[in-house]
């Protein structure tokens, strides 16, 4: 008995470890396959998103030809948007031929050299194959009769899901109802703010819910129920066990687990979000995983077994044969006379020569002659050498790209000197307003806040404040309650009914003025007294972020920032920081215009924290031992950059020098005639702008006040570059608001650790917007998330379109198209031109893994710009 009892003992532990190595496997398998899909941030902290971020190892070429295989997105630009940029004189030619005969060069096939030359040259023309040749029974009897071998390759084929194979009855796919069906689970589950009542069991984590509740789900038949029930109670063993059931071979598993994630990317994105926030949801994708393909069994089930069906990139051979005849003008008697060996090549070198490679010609040439361009541009115009000791003002402004027409047009109105910087200004805080408990991160998306600073404000001028505000706040909640009550919601709209109808009204037909009367109105009635910021330490619970800096990290954080700007000496009188905020009405969108990096946080707290750092004297007297010598009469202020109606809003104006003081009052004089022809040339490329009208500062602020304007401004649309170096390099350049534009000076910077801040920071987060607006025009039914007008917000999450819908994780239609059939955007990978010697460049690189292979499989493109003026391309 004893011995039994032990060797009874050893087997179920044996179990416990299998089942918990088995465990660990599926979890890093899913970890694994979440790779082809990026977080998806709630839209209330909209921050750009690059969707390929886990693929950045692999060549750009090679993921769009597996996207392409596996859910048939293209991500080089249509053929449309090719022909309309070459029709606009966007793309020289000459490159288009160079990049072709690249492609011959490296690509040996035994077929006459004129003649593939000639094939690829009228390919190139993109129009497609006539459908009455397609359909011509002559070309489908060669097809037939063609016995070469295979021109397509099953090797490493992705896999996709069954249910993708498979439709039932109605002719309906099943992916399509299953999609419908986790859909549902998913806005029960993430809902934050809009359901009257929560997800029972919500608190199991979202497998366990779904497995409690997926016996009574009424969408399902019985015996699909039935499937399912005593399903194991962890996620991932569901998922171990659903895989087997569905006899998945086990070195496929991983891209099958893709492909369901590739189905649904946003749901599945913010479930990789959530699962990243908090450690009591770190399985939340598997659980996703388990959650999908466990129904995706129970809607098989009747249609078992089935053999996994894989996708191979099999060519049609009727399709190569008509691209010979129409683009290498063969006749079909020609072909017919051809040895099988001969066609077998033809057909090779026409698959080969496909559509993504066509594209790609086009896409670099375009890309080539942006770059050709702006090194004209920058290397003929005749740069002016700022005179700092005669410089009025100092402005540091984000390097969006909607902040270069506003530098260009101040500078040319006075002696100042504008300066690019990353707009959190290198701060690491997370922010509260006055009266709140809540903090809100205000730096990029990819750092976390070490620090939290606090609005305060005298203590009988604060509690009166937080009673008002509450006021409004219990206001808000108890509508919301009533709103979402079965009995309430009755009789609210007899009571709300007449205040929002003529909110409505006013709102419709003089939105400009009820917009003003109503943003008055909660402003008198706040009355929200002057403020102060927490600078200075005060301790904290360990698990909360301090609040303030010590006075080591005062000196840290405005050296480093000053350093960042290239800003350690010849201080002008006034230095003003400028954060940078949007302004929309009715706009779900509304904090993707706001910074692109820090989830819709406007940089202007940030602003107003580092003026105050670098106004301290005891900072400034440690800055000076540091060599950083601040002069007295300099005065730092803070400022926000309203890129939608083109304002400086000052927000921190503590008292002025005299020579500050006059530095102010003339940068007061010129801003009318700034934001006017800034406002004149953005409007200028609005949809339907009138050209005639006379007052266009009213123009700009009526898009912004307007709730039924769907495109107040661009937001960085056609953003193409981001530049280093210092600011005479393109001080007299017309970018057309397309460059970010970072301040360097590589002559501070003799360790290149500047540099390689920058290109890790601010370079990261511009590539991740150049791409989410480039994926959102390429591919918008895929990336972007279509017309504004027909958006559902839900679960206070994100939007759809309709009510069953993926949630959509890139940019509105109205965010990169100019008209339904053109775009706006100009979808081109990022440049980063950097001004310092090669050897710095090559130092980056060499150090810098992520960045080396960001440009050698194509995600960015780098060039150089040398001391003596010598351009560089580095990819």
């Amino acid at each position: 008995m004893e011995a039994t009892s032990v060797l009874t003992k050893e087997v179920e532990n044996n179990k416990d470890l299998n089942k918990d190595r088995n465990e660990r496997d599926m979890n890093d398998m899913v970890e694994s396959a979440s790779r082809v899909i990026a977080p998806l941030w709630p839209i209330s902290k909209f921050a750009a998103r690059n969707p390929w971020m886990g693929l950045e190892n692999q060549p750009f070429q090679q993921v769009a030809d597996w996207l392409k295989a596996t859910r048939d997105v293209d991500i080089y630009p249509s053929a449309n948007l090719i022909l309309v940029a070459k029709s606009k004189g966007e793309i020289d030619e000459a490159f288009v031929k160079e990049g072709l005969k690249r492609w011959l060069d490296s690509n040996s096939f035994n077929i006459p050299q004129d003649v593939k030359e000639e094939f690829c040259h009228a390919a190139l023309k993109l129009d497609t194959l006539p459908s009455e040749l397609l359909t011509s029974q002559k070309l489908e009897k060669l097809a037939k009769n063609f016995n070469g071998r295979n021109t397509g390759s099953a090797e490493n084929a992705p896999v996709q899901p069954i249910s993708s194979q498979l439709e039932n009855q109605d002719g309906e796919r099943l992916e399509t109802i299953l999609d419908h069906h986790v859909i549902k689970w998913c806005k029960l589950f993430l809902d934050v703010s809009q359901a009257g009542w929560t997800m029972p069991h919500r608190e199991k984590g979202f497998y366990g819910a779904w497995r409690q509740l997926i016996q009574y789900d009424p969408g399902l038949s019985k015996n699909q129920r039935k499937s399912l029930k005593n399903w194991p109670q962890e996620a991932s063993m569901a998922l171990q066990h659903v895989v087997s059931l569905l006899e998945i071979p086990e070195e496929k598993i991983q891209s099958y687990l893709e492909g369901h994630l590739l189905s649904l990317p946003g749901w599945a994105g913010m479930m990789l979000w959530r699962s990243r926030q908090s450690n009591d949801e770190q399985t939340l994708l598997t659980e996703y995983l388990a959650v999908r393909i466990s129904m995706e069994y129970a809607l098989l089930k009747p249609y078992l077994p089935l053999s996994i069906q894989q996708f191979e990139k099999k060519a049609s051979i009727t399709t190569l044969i008509a691209s010979w005849i129409h683009w290498g003008d063969l006749t079909i008697e020609e072909w017919s006379t051809m040895s099988a060996a001969e066609q077998a090549e033809y057909l090779s070198f026409a698959y080969e020569f496909d559509d993504n490679v066509r594209r790609k010609i086009w896409l670099e040439a375009w890309e080539q002659t942006y770059t050709d361009r702006l090194s004209q541009m920058i290397s003929s115009t005749q740069r002016k050498i700022n005179d700092r000791k005669s410089t009025l003002a100092q402005l540091a402004f984000c390097i969006d790209v909607r902040s270069e027409p506003f530098r260009r047009h101040l500078e040319k109105e006075g002696p100042f000197e504008t300066i690019g910087v990353a707009g959190f200004f290198n701060l690491p805080i997370a922010t509260s307003e006055l009266g709140s408990n809540h903090s809100h991160p205000s730096l990029p998306i990819i750092l976390e806040p070490e620090h939290r600073i606090t609005e305060s404000a005298e203590a009988n001028e604060l509690e009166t404040y937080q009673q008002r505000k509450q006021t409004i706040n219990s206001v808000s909640y108890t509508f919301k309650e009533m709103k979402q009550n079965v009995f309430s919601s009755l009789l609210l709209p007899e009571l709300s009914g007449p205040w929002l109808s003529l909110q409505t009204v006013a709102r419709s037909f003089v939105p400009k003025s009820a917009e003003r009367f109503l943003r008055n109105l909660r402003k008198t009635w706040l009355r929200k007294p002057n403020t102060g910021l927490s600078i200075n330490h005060v301790c904290q619970m360990e698990t909360e972020l301090p609040i303030g800096f010590s006075e080591e990290e005062k000196v840290i954080y405005a050296r480093r920032a000053l350093q960042m700007m290239g800003l350690t000496e010849n201080f002008a009188p006034l230095v003003v920081i400028c954060g940078h905020v949007s302004q929309s009405i009715n706009n779900p969108y509304a904090a993707a215009l706001d910074c692109g990096a820090c989830g819709g946080a406007s940089g202007g707290f940030n602003a107003r924290v580092l003026a105050t750092l670098c106004n301290l004297p005891e900072v400034r007297k440690q800055l000076s031992s540091s060599g950083i010598e601040i002069p007295e009469d300099t005065v730092f202020v803070a400022a926000e950059h309203n890129t939608t109606v083109d304002k400086l809003q000052w927000i921190y104006v503590p008292e002025l020098s005299e020579a500050a003081q006059e530095a102010f009052n003339r940068i007061e004089a010129v801003m009318p005639k700034v934001s006017y022809h800034v406002n004149a040339e953005r409007l200028a490329q609005l949809p339907h702008h009138q050209s005639k009208l006379k007052n266009l500062q009213a123009e700009a602020e009526r898009l912004a006040e307007d709730w039924s304007e769907i495109r107040p401004e661009w937001g960085l649309a056609r953003n193409a570059s981001f530049i280093i170096g210092q600011r005479e390099l393109t001080q007299e350049c017309d970018l057309e608001g397309r460059a970010f534009l970072h301040n360097y000076d590589w002559q501070q910077d003799e360790s290149g650790e500047v540099l390689a801040n920058i290109i890790a920071g601010p370079g990261t987060v511009a590539q991740w917007i150049n791409l989410q607006y480039y994926a959102s025009t390429v591919a918008p039914h895929y990336y972007g998330s279509g017309n504004k007008t027909t958006q559902t917000v839900t679960a206070g999450l994100g939007v759809m379109q309709g009510n069953a819908s993926d949630l959509l994780s890139g940019l509105p239609w109205q965010s990169v198209m100019q008209t339904d059939s053109e775009a706006y955007h100009a979808p081109l990978r990022l440049l980063i031109v950097i001004q310092a010697p090669s050897e710095y460049v090559e130092r980056l690189i060499n150090n810098d893994p992520a960045f080396r292979d960001k440009i050698q499989n194509g995600w960015v493109r780098l060039s150089s710009i040398s001391p003596d003026g010598h351009w560089k391309n580095w990819y």
